[in-house]
């Protein structure tokens, strides 16, 4: 399998590669920004996994991974965001998010992971998964989920959601439909604008109050394994993860 790991800061993205190698049978390859690493995807033929710090200087992990996306079918997308571990609120099985520090052992784990859904051309989510990513990296704009023939909307503002909505829920009652998806594609776009502020509370409590609700009408397994306390009128720019689809 063919992987390409791309940090502005040489002293993460280098060990990464070498514990890639190391550990793996995986062909690795390395990029400090967006543009070194389209240039190396003009040099390979195929790239099945893409892991990506989420955003630095010279890389933008969710607008790069949407233009790889296009270029490798199938490709996984994984993300090193710049929070802390300790800031999550979620801890989720399977996870695609990897803060600081990286958690080595868990992201070899996630690799063989990705290894085994190779063949199943996706690159799949759990919601939550994306939603907290997305707020503790301070986001703004709109990411839109697909689970089969459903679809949903959640809008960010710096970081806290403003407003959701799935089919004809809305708000609070979109987010409790949205919280159990486990497999799901996503796009986000940064310029998308909430057509109201309707969630008021912190996002944290908003997802909790979700998931909380969930958990104690539905019987079966929680979505998330534990909790811990712990511009108006651009040309949309969807980054997508997934089946190639227009979304938006």
């Amino acid at each position: 399998m063919q992987v390409l790991i791309v940090h502005r800061d040489a002293e993460v993205g280098e060990p990464l590669v070498e514990m890639v190698k190391e550990h793996t049978e995986h062909h690795c390859g390395f990029a400090a920004s967006d543009r070194e690493a389209l240039a190396w995807a003009r040099g390979v033929s195929r790239c099945s996994l893409f892991i990506t710090q989420l955003r630095g200087d010279g890389v933008d992990g969710l607008s790069l991974g949407g233009t790889l996306s296009e270029i490798f079918a199938g490709l996984q997308t994984m993300f090193l965001p710049d929070y802390s571990t300790s800031e999550q609120r979620l801890d989720l099985a399977n996870t695609k998010v990897f803060p600081e520090p990286i958690d080595g052992e868990r992201l070899l784990q996630a690799i063989a992971f990705a290894e085994t859904q190779r063949q199943v051309g996706q690159d799949l989510y759990h919601a939550l998964d994306v939603l907290q990513m997305l707020c503790l990296a301070r986001r703004s704009g709109a990411v839109q989920f697909v689970k089969g023939s459903k679809t949903a909307v959640v809008f960010l503002k710096s970081g806290q959601i403003i407003h959701a909505e799935q089919g004809a829920m809305r708000d609070q009652e979109a987010l409790y439909h949205i919280v159990p998806w486990d497999a799901v594609e996503f796009a986000y776009d940064q310029y998308v604008r909430a057509p109201a502020e309707t969630i008021r509370v912190p996002w944290e409590e908003a997802i909790i109050g979700a998931v909380s609700r969930r958990n104690a009408q539905v019987v079966g397994a929680a979505p998330a394994k534990g909790l811990q306390p712990a511009a108006e009128g651009k040309e949309t720019r969807w980054s997508i993860f997934g089946r190639p689809r227009k979304l938006g």
